[in-house]
């Protein structure tokens, strides 16, 4: 499993209402990353708040070295709709 792999991993763990969710390796060295998290989860917070959570879901591989730059991209995704009448 790649570095890419498992970041991906924990943060659908993390969030697995996403509407959508990447990871890339910005330089290709496997420790710059870009991540964008579209999630209901971030309904009501702030971007401080939201960025908060990608951290906590990613403490790990931050607090032993694997991610050295971080770049965050959220927001709250829209609510899903039923279709259905009353």
């Amino acid at each position: 499993m790649t570095v890419v792999d498992a970041l991906e991993t924990r943060l659908r763990a993390a969030f697995p209402d996403a509407a959508a969710l990447s990871v890339e390796d910005r330089t290709g060295g496997g420790d710059h990353f870009q991540v964008v998290v579209e999630s209901g989860r971030f309904a009501g917070l702030s971007l401080v708040e939201q960025h908060r959570l990608v951290y906590d879901a990613l403490a790990e591989p931050l607090a032993d070295g694997t991610i050295h730059e971080l770049r965050i991209r959220t927001r709250a995704a829209a609510p899903v709709e039923t279709g259905g009448t009353a």
